[in-house]
């Protein structure tokens, strides 16, 4: 039996906005449109829902097909509906957004190529993805006092300049380096990788292993390496610049869990 219907039905679209971060940058995944409308433009990778699949599937599949990235969760930022978005025809689109590792992608499908951009330096998007980008990064900045980001973007270890800078990436502001570090080590939720070869021996644990030798022809040299200075204990558990962390997965979980996990800074 075939069923007609009073009202015409808009076509159902996804879009993709997949964020990422090299270290020092949070960037966001872009493809260059190869047709019409709005060729030779930046936009999210994205595409029309078939009539078999739910948007989540069409999400994935299109940024698959765009980009050559696969992922196996994506959480829904919301359904933009602005009646002239789409030149085409009337075009609802659903929105998802992830946060993964920065890796290598290839455009596909009907996209002339992807490519990751720094969040500062998006170039002007077609279609209403410039405020689609507004909302994931509101949405993102919502997020990052609740949720431990980090998990996401960066790897298995990295050093807390790369998780500071993560955090002012994101918020958009500047913190003080000791204050950061002694709160994210409050949280619980960072600890510092053992090291294979410790660096450090000996009653003297601010001493390098330099050459024996070097201690004993200069003696002064030994005496100024092993004194401890008044940011020592500063510089023992959090200082380093190349020290690494990682996260503690259960302490999230358990906070998590009471509802006590969030960060203010």
């Amino acid at each position: 039996m075939e069923y007609t219907y009073k009202y015409p039905h808009p076509a159902i679209a996804t879009d993709c906005v997949v964020f990422g971060f090299d270290g020092y940058e949070l960037k966001v995944l872009l493809i260059e449109r190869g047709c019409e409308p709005y060729k030779g433009m930046w936009a999210f990778p994205g595409g029309f829902m078939r009539i078999d699949e739910s948007a989540e599937q069409c999400a994935m599949r299109e940024l698959v097909e765009e980009t050559g990235l696969k992922l196996t969760y994506m959480e829904q930022l919301g359904a933009f509906s602005g009646v002239y978005r789409d030149p085409r025809e009337r075009v609802v689109s659903i929105a998802f957004y992830a946060l993964v590792k920065s890796s290598e992608v290839n455009g596909g499908d009907d996209a002339a190529q992807a490519q990751w951009f720094s969040v500062d330096k998006v170039p002007q998007l077609a279609f209403d993805h410039d405020y689609i980008l507004r909302e994931a990064m509101k949405k993102l900045r919502q997020a990052i006092h609740f949720n431990p980001i980090g998990f996401d973007l960066l790897g298995e270890s990295f050093t807390m300049p790369q998780l500071q800078r993560l955090y002012e990436t994101i918020l958009g502001v500047q913190f003080d380096r000791r204050n950061f570090q002694k709160k994210m080590m409050q949280l619980g939720l960072i600890e510092p990788v053992e090291e294979e070869q410790p660096r450090y021996y000996g009653a003297h644990s601010e001493m390098k292993s330099y050459d024996i030798g070097v201690l004993f022809r200069e003696p002064t040299s030994f005496l100024q390496m092993s004194r401890p200075t008044d940011d020592s204990e500063d510089q023992q558990t959090m200082g380093r610049k190349g020290r690494k962390f990682h996260f503690n997965k259960e302490k999230y979980d358990e906070m998590k869990k009471k509802g006590t996990f969030r960060i203010e800074f």
